[in-house]
């Protein structure tokens, strides 16, 4: 009975200790980051963007044309259905920009960049490379670690801006095969309707998701133990602690974004 009755208490504590602890390490990421901006190392923060940004281009542009034709293909059954072809193009527009671009930019970004994040410092860790960079007096987080944060953050903000207008001018083709719609009178209900803080908005959400990619994965990386299967761990935690933040973040920015850029 004492067992059956302490239990719920454990397992209570245990989460709540361990909520603790997650939270304190992404603010001590977040702060050291903030601390060591001033005296950020350009060639590594540099380095990082075309590890994180430029090799990450591919696969962006793969997400714009996919999630174009997928918000096309969706708005497009309803556009038929309610005989509001006319407003296809700031609905598709509107869903890119809003929502399907920086969710979909956010979660493949946490599978690439944060999990590589995560690895590489993992390794570093586990090798014992970052405690010798503390034994030579050189901080490991100024060198290695906050330009890491700042390039991740930066690379989505990047991507993101040409994720939206490559998404955009897909919808118009794809507008143009699914729903007989020129691609003309579509990107004329982009200009008339979509306002340039529908944009801003979707460019802050996703310099969100990547500060948030940037800090969880370099807390998962900073955090790793346990050899080869620690950075593997490590890895795949980033990946799952970023997604859950993604979706944190975008529930919590909607409203708020909507409201102040109405």
């Amino acid at each position: 009975m004492t067992l059956a009755l302490t239990l719920p208490l454990r397992v209570l504590g245990a989460a709540s200790l361990s909520a603790a602890r997650a939270t304190g390490a992404l603010a001590l990421v977040l702060g050291r980051t903030l601390w060591h901006l001033p005296r950020l190392d350009l060639k590594e923060t540099g380095r990082a963007l075309v590890l994180f940004g430029y090799r990450s281009l591919p696969l962006t542009l793969g997400i714009a044309v996919l999630t174009g034709m997928t918000v096309v293909f969706q708005a497009g059954v309803y556009a038929e259905k309610f005989g509001a072809r006319l407003y296809a193009g700031w609905a598709g527009a509107y869903a890119v920009l809003w929502e399907f671009g920086p969710i979909l930019l956010g979660q493949l970004m946490a599978a690439r960049i944060g999990a590589r994040n995560a690895a590489e410092l993992a390794l570093l860790k586990v090798n014992g490379q970052i405690e010798g960079l503390r034994g030579i007096s050189l901080d490991p987080f100024g060198l290695l670690v906050a330009p890491r944060v700042v390039a991740s953050a930066l690379a989505v903000s990047c991507l993101a801006s040409i994720t939206f207008l490559i998404a955009i001018v897909v919808e118009a083709v794809a507008a143009y095969f699914t729903l007989d719609l020129p691609p003309r009178v579509f990107l004329e209900a982009v200009s008339h309707m979509i306002r340039p803080t529908d944009f801003l908005a979707g460019l802050i959400k996703a310099t969100a998701f990547g500060v948030a990619i940037s800090i969880v994965s370099t807390a998962c990386g900073l955090s790793a133990s346990g050899g080869a299967r620690g950075v593997g761990r490590a890895a795949a935690q980033a990946v799952v602690a970023s997604a859950a933040a993604i979706f944190s973040l975008d529930f919590v920015l909607t409203a708020p974004l909507a409201r102040w850029l109405s």
